[in-house]
């Protein structure tokens, strides 16, 4: 089995400074960018290692033109740390869980599932949508770390946000679909939200609420956009009864054997960063 670099293995699990005010920042907008957190050496070896496990596992076989619009967004592989030790290694770096911990402001975070995204040329947009939809957990203390693989310029298709979203309550029972495009398009135009579309340099990386809006433009180029993201939830978590069958869905597949009430300590949802002191 191939190992990480020892020098890439260390900067995984190097301490982060997150500041003040990129704190505040977080709570207000609900979602942040962070420039520098990885170097571009160590992109380039996830961008590697994660493509490689996601040639093996992607079975779309359906071409773009026959999809609907969630499957036109992209290619979507989940929990490949299971899969791969090398991928592991990266999802489990202290350094991104410790900037997800502070920026909640918790005292440690557990994994809730990793996913690669990658949006194929032509691939079309994402819409609309909050990601906790989906989560039967019973708080928000959740946030997702979006990593691109390369430089990621608005044609690829860049994550937007509409900042201080996560105070909006109309548009969480909408599922991705070009009906979450549309209707929450329309609240968040209404209630005069400012969305953030904005370029991605390498080693940059965004982290966003569970319940603020986002979206992503099409791929308008010739090559894969690459993404991993990891989410995070509070390790003091407990899970929510759920609300929708897909929360029900994710119970089973993310959350094996944890119970209403309880802090969702299941084999797949490992502290991986807690604050000494």
């Amino acid at each position: 089995m191939r190992h990480t670099p020892q020098a890439l293995s260390e900067e995984l699990n190097q301490p982060f400074s997150v500041t003040e005010d990129q704190i505040r920042f977080f709570q207000l907008n609900g979602y942040i960018k962070i420039k520098n957190v990885l170097s571009v050496e160590l992109i380039r070896y996830m961008n590697e290692v994660i493509t490689e496990e996601v040639d093996k596992l992607n079975i779309q076989t359906i071409s773009i033109e026959e999809r609907d619009t969630y499957g036109k967004a992209f290619l979507q592989i989940m929990n490949i740390w299971t899969k791969s030790e090398r991928v592991k290694e990266i999802v489990f770096s202290k350094r991104i869980a410790q900037i997800a911990s502070e920026l909640m402001k918790v005292n440690g975070v557990r994994m809730y599932h990793d996913q690669a995204l990658f949006k194929e040329p032509g691939g079309g947009f994402t819409p609309w949508h909050a990601d906790q939809y989906y989560w039967p957990v019973s708080t928000e203390k959740t946030v997702t770390a979006w990593i691109p693989l390369q430089k990621t310029d608005l044609e690829l298709g860049p994550l937007e946000f509409s900042a201080q979203s996560q105070t909006l309550e109309e548009g969480r029972t909408l599922k991705i679909s070009d009906d979450s495009e549309a209707m929450i398009q329309k609240k968040l135009t209404l209630n005069d939200f400012t969305k953030v579309v904005e370029p991605f340099d390498i080693g940059e990386i965004s982290f966003h609420m569970g319940w603020v809006f986002h979206r992503a433009g099409p791929n308008t180029t010739d090559h894969m956009r690459k993404v991993m993201t990891i989410i995070y939830m509070d390790k003091d978590m407990t899970l929510m009864d759920p609300k929708n069958d897909n929360q029900i869905a994710d119970w089973e597949a993310w959350c094996p054997g944890a119970r209403v009430g309880e802090v969702i300590d299941s084999s797949l949802n490992p502290v991986l960063y807690e604050r000494v002191g």
